[in-house]
C-alpha cells in the first residue's frame, strides 16, 4: 500500500521534524485509518537510503494518518510517496 507525504505535523508557531501526516487514497475514514496503527512505513531516498518508521494514530476525520521516522525526513520528501507494510 502506496501513500503520499503532505506535511510535517506542526502547531501554529511549531513543528515536530520526526512526525509527518501522510494520505492514502483507498482510505476515507479515521476508522478505516485505524486500522493501520503500528504498522511499519519506508521512504526511500533519490540516492536510494531507506529511512523507516511506524504509524502513530490517525490524524483527524477524513482518514489521513501520523507517522514517526527513526530520523527526520528532508523538505525534498514532501508529496513524495512511502510503502506502508
Amino acid at each position: 500500500m502506496q501513500g503520499i507525504i503532505s506535511s510535517f505535523r506542526r502547531g501554529r508557531k511549531t513543528y515536530t521534524p520526526r512526525h509527518f501526516i501522510i494520505i492514502v487514497e483507498s482510505i476515507k475514514t479515521r476508522k478505516d485509518a485505524e486500522k493501520l496503527v503500528g504498522k511499519k512505513v519506508e521512504w526511500k531516498s533519490p540516492a536510494g537510503k531507506i529511512i523507516h518508521g511506524i504509524i502513530a494514530s490517525a490524524h483527524g476525520n477524513k482518514g489521513v494518518l501520523r507517522a514517526i521516522f527513526e530520523i527526520g525526513l528532508p523538505g525534498q520528501a514532501l508529496t513524495q510517496t512511502v510503502e506502508i507494510k
